[in-house]
């Protein structure tokens, strides 16, 4: 892959009732190139919309991929990797780090009725996970709208050490910092 080619990461840091979502887009050869923020709720369904509007407010028609760090950020706040394809209309990989038997028996337990049925529906609906190795590290990447061998370019190509492609790792660094700010100054901000 070119060193230009760009991917925007987006990360979460929370704390109490908000999530500090950062978008960070980052070159390939790992050159820093643009910042963006939002928030959603904790436990509600929110994240697909604060996503979207995160990457509206970024306005990068350079950017080549969207990596997203979770699939359900912000206790269960699950992401319609679809509609933030189509949004973004560009490829969108979800990418995660530890292996899991996945989200449905935490869903159930701590939801019920129409939040329980709403929250199944969006995980259910999320393409399949897939598990692949970058930098030695084992990490685990849902994607839409690019073929798997693509998917596992772009993640390695975006991962030159430490198992955490750069996009996410920067993305994830920046949420903690805007987290810690929006505190700091007496709470949760838009």
């Amino acid at each position: 892959m070119k060193s230009g080619v760009r991917a925007v990461g987006v990360a979460e840091s929370y704390r109490g009732d908000s999530s500090t979502l950062a978008g960070a887009v980052v070159r390939a050869d790992r050159v820093v190139d643009g910042l963006s923020f939002s928030s959603c709720t904790v436990g509600a369904t929110d994240a697909t919309a604060a996503v979207i509007d995160l990457l509206e407010g970024l306005d990068r028609p350079d950017v080549r991929y969207v990596l997203l760090g979770a699939v359900a950020p912000a206790w269960y706040n699950v992401l319609d990797l679809g509609a933030i394809y189509e949004a973004a209309d560009r490829p969108t990989l979800a990418v995660t780090f530890e292996e899991s038997e996945g989200l449905e028996a935490g869903i159930r337990e701590a939801f019920s009725g129409p939040e329980l049925e709403d929250r199944l529906e969006r995980y259910r609906a999320l393409p399949p996970r897939r598990e692949l190795t970058a930098d030695g590290e084992r990490l685990y990447v849902r994607g839409v709208g690019l073929e798997r061998r693509e998917a596992e370019t772009v993640v390695r190509s975006f991962t030159p050490e430490g198992g955490r492609p750069e996009p996410l790792r920067v993305a994830r660094l920046a949420a903690r910092a805007g987290d810690a700010y929006r505190h700091a100054v007496g709470g949760p901000r838009d």
